[in-house]
């Protein structure tokens, strides 16, 4: 069943564990999308992206 096998994303600010269906805000920070858990996540993430953002 395709539902089964739902991508999973974490939120950077909170550590969230999200499914598409619970992702509230998106953000594109170097060319990489982050999903946040609430509109307050997403605020606090633009106001200091490097903090938050995955390091390659």
């Amino acid at each position: 069943m395709i539902g089964q096998t739902s991508m999973k994303y974490k939120d950077p600010v909170c550590g969230m564990r999200l499914e598409e269906k619970d992702v509230q805000a998106t953000a594109t920070y170097q060319d990489k999308t982050y999903r946040f858990c609430s509109v307050a996540c997403k605020k606090k993430f633009e106001q200091s992206p490097q903090k938050y953002a995955e390091v390659d």
